[in-house]
């Protein structure tokens, strides 16, 4: 039977609480995301479409980069979280599909890092897939926000 603790870490607004069993806290916080949020009713969801490395036209760039490809990606959320009038403070979710892992995994500090800037560390879920829709395309990222 599981325990759970609610433990406050980074709070973004003051109706979103990080929520981790209270045995995982050491690890969990070291990956940079939270294991869940508890959020107060929200006034707006935002379910924000793949996100990939694509320019203001619909154009893969960075095919040789995974790092400027995630950093793109996660611009084109932001971009789509600001449309609505929200930010990553706002994220209750992001899911990342990969063609290639262990290069992710390399680069993922840098999504954690920007998120950390705005106190914002949205439970997350990466995923390993065999191809994206886009020839050369390594990361495509979905995503959940609330209001």
């Amino acid at each position: 039977m599981w325990s759970v603790t609610v433990v406050v870490v980074n709070s973004t607004t003051a109706t979103t609480t990080p929520v981790t069993p209270s045995t995982w806290t050491a690890w969990s916080r070291a990956l940079g995301y939270d294991q869940g949020q508890l959020r107060a009713a929200p006034g707006a969801v935002l379910t924000v479409a793949a996100q990939g490395p694509l320019d203001a036209v619909g154009r893969l760039v960075h095919e040789d980069d995974p790092a400027a490809q995630l950093a793109l990606a996660l611009a084109n959320v932001e971009a789509v979280l600001a449309a609505a009038g929200m930010g990553p403070a706002d994220l209750a979710q992001l899911r990342v599909y990969t063609t290639d892992m262990d290069t992710l995994l390399g680069v993922w500090d840098t999504a954690v890092e920007r998120f950390a800037e705005v106190g914002a560390s949205p439970p997350t879920t990466l995923l390993g897939v065999r191809e994206l829709p886009v020839p050369g395309m390594t990361v495509s990222i979905e995503a959940l926000a609330l209001r």
